[in-house]
C-alpha cells in the first residue's frame, strides 16, 4: 500500500495506524501548498480533493478520509484493539470518538489555520476548542486511552490533531489528564517511529 501524506498533517493518524498494525507500506510526501508529490506529480490528478491522507491499495484503488482509512487498515489485520469487532458496542464507541474528533476538533483547527480569518474570529474558535478539550480531558480521567486500556484508531487521530495546538496558539497545558495522555501516546514505539520519519 501507499500512503500519501504531509508531515504533521492529519495523515499522521493513518501513518501511526499502519505502523501499529505492522502493515507493509510506502510513503509519498505531498506538498499541500503546491499540490505536488515529492516526485513532481500533480497531486490533484491522484486525489481530486487535493488533501491528505490518501491510501492507494495494492489493487490500485484509492481510499480518502482519514477515519475511513484507519478503520480499513485495522480491519485488514483483524486488530480488535485498534478497531473492535463489527457489531460490538466497543466498535461504535471508537466510531463515536472518530466522528467527534473529525467534526468538533479537526474542523475547528482548520479554521484556526486559515490566514484569512481575523483575530476576533480565531478567538471565538479557540475558546470553543478549549471548552471541547475540557470535556475531552474529563473523559480521559482514569483511562489510559479514549475508550479504556486499549489504544485505538481514535487515539491516533486525537493525538494528531491535538498536536496542532501550539501552532495556532491554543494553550492546553492546564488539562493535566490530556497532557498525560499525550505523553503516553507519544511514548508508543509506532508513534515514535511515525514522528521520526515525518521529521519530528
Amino acid at each position: 500500500m501507499k500512503l500519501y501524506y504531509s508531515p504533521g498533517a492529519c495523515s499522521l493518524a493513518p501513518h501511526i495506524v499502519l505502523r501499529e498494525a505492522r502493515l507493509p507500506f510506502t510513503l509519498v510526501r505531498v506538498d499541500t501548498q503546491t499540490h505536488q508529490t515529492e516526485h513532481g506529480a500533480d497531486y490533484y490528478r491522484i486525489n481530486p480533493k487535493g488533501y491528505v491522507p490518501l491510501l492507494e491499495l495494492d489493487s490500485g484503488e484509492r481510499l480518502s478520509e482519514g477515519p475511513v482509512i484507519t478503520q480499513y487498515l485495522a480491519d485488514q489485520v483483524g486488530n480488535h484493539e485498534l478497531m473492535p469487532e463489527a457489531g460490538s458496542l466497543a466498535r461504535y464507541r471508537v466510531l463515536e470518538w472518530q466522528n467527534y474528533i473529525t467534526s468538533e476538533l479537526h474542523k475547528a483547527f482548520g479554521a484556526l489555520f486559515n490566514p484569512a480569518l481575523d483575530a476576533t474570529a480565531k478567538a471565538v474558535y479557540s475558546a470553543a476548542l478549549a471548552k471541547k478539550y475540557a470535556w475531552v480531558c474529563e473523559q480521559l480521567r482514569g483511562k489510559q486511552y479514549l475508550t479504556g486500556d486499549n489504544f485505538s484508531v481514535a487515539d491516533a487521530y486525537l493525538f494528531t490533531v491535538t498536536n496542532w495546538a501550539p501552532h495556532v496558539g491554543l494553550d492546553l497545558s492546564a488539562y493535566q489528564d490530556l497532557q498525560s495522555y499525550l505523553k503516553r501516546v507519544a511514548a508508543r514505539p509506532a508513534v515514535r517511529e511515525a514522528l521520526e520519519v515525518e521529521g519530528f
